[in-house]
């Protein structure tokens, strides 16, 4: 397969076929990998543009119901500490966002729907709203719900969902969750349905560089991504937490940490290049490989950050995956930091914008 034929088609806007993506996905040259990255951007600044949004990311919660293979706050790990930040303290941290500038922030948790959780996450939607004057936008990423759960929170102020498939391949799937009816593929994929059908911009996105994962794999869930119509992806590098029934893969499926990064780097370009206008967030585990990896992001064709407005006392406690990094800055020097590490690769800052997918305005548009 010849890669400037592939690029030419990227260039005159002609859909890549699967072949393609995997090769692209498959690139070892350093100079190829780089132009990769320049075609990924040159097709974001056409549709989407130069700026990344801010989302002031709290996460407000680490108990959880689900006992994921993979993930450092399943339920069943006995090492982590529990926390449940007060409602008063989750609300001021996104009016914090607001104040900030950032036109949106996200509040995420570990997963629960009893009633105690979905009324205390409407109230606080609500006040969020009031407080702001109605002008921050609030993603949220709360995990599998009724519909009814997702349109109360719809109502109540929240715009945006993410509900990470974590991958498309049913079997994959199945090796990382228990295989029991609270980690089940369909419901998964039901519940993308059901946040569209509640008004939702939908997000998803997939863990890249998983035990047992292919290209082929990786591929098919960018074409699940256009399948579904989706309008913002929030995918990142797996890496491991030694707490977790996964971390037994370690020593056979391990990447170091710039053959990781770049991996993660590449599907976010093929996915760029692929679907074209919708939002792409650069990860904070992008940045748990690389000090620069959310910048590298940006460049290879993401669109979105999320800076951690979470309060400090709690962060050690979110540990998803090991080495998370910005667990000891305060917001304020999150913030900072981040704008002059952005502003300095060429890239401008949304403030006080919601910063919507684009692909989310075309879809409502077109229906």
């Amino acid at each position: 397969m010849n890669i400037q034929e592939i690029f030419e088609k990227i260039d005159n806007e002609i859909e890549l076929n699967k072949a393609e993506m995997m090769f692209l996905l498959d690139l070892k040259n350093p100079e190829e990998i780089e132009q990769l990255f320049a075609k990924a951007y040159d097709v974001k600044l056409k549709n989407v543009g130069q700026k990344a949004y801010f989302r002031g990311i709290v996460e407000f919660s680490n108990y959880c119901v689900k006992d994921c293979f993979y993930c450092g706050i399943r339920k069943s790990n006995k090492n982590t500490e529990r926390f449940q930040i007060p409602e008063e303290d989750v609300i001021k941290s996104a009016v914090w966002s607001y104040n900030a500038g950032y036109g949106s922030s996200v509040l995420q948790s570990g997963e629960r729907s009893d009633s105690e959780f979905v009324d205390s996450v409407e109230r606080m939607l609500k006040e969020i709203k009031k407080q702001t004057d109605n002008k921050l936008g609030i993603t949220i990423s709360l995990g599998e719900q009724t519909l009814e759960t997702y349109k109360r929170w719809f109502e109540a102020g929240a715009h945006r969902y993410l509900l990470r498939i974590e991958t498309t391949n049913k079997e994959l799937f199945n090796k990382i969750h228990p295989v029991d009816e609270l980690h089940n593929f369909e419901t998964r994929i039901n519940c993308l349905k059901l946040l569209k059908k509640a008004g939702y911009q939908v997000g998803t996105g997939v863990m890249i560089g998983l035990p047992f994962q292919t290209t082929e794999d990786l591929v098919n869930d960018i074409l699940f991504f256009k399948e579904n119509d989706i309008d913002m992806i929030g995918m990142g590098p797996y890496i491991f937490h030694e707490e977790t029934p996964m971390a037994q893969y370690r020593k056979d499926w391990e990447l170091d940490k710039e053959a990781l990064l770049t991996k993660a780097l590449k599907m976010i370009a093929v996915t760029r290049i692929y679907l074209k206008d919708v939002n792409i967030a650069a990860t904070t585990a992008l940045q748990a490989l690389r000090h620069t990896g959310r910048e590298a992001g940006l460049q290879a064709g993401a669109n979105i950050i999320m800076p951690n407005s979470t309060d400090t006392q709690y962060r050690e406690n979110y540990q998803l995956y090991e080495n998370k990094p910005c667990t000891d800055e305060n917001a304020s020097m999150c913030r900072g930091c981040l704008q002059r590490r952005i502003e300095g690769i060429g890239e401008t800052i949304g403030f006080n914008e919601w910063g919507d997918s684009p692909h989310f305005h075309n879809r409502q548009k077109s229906s």
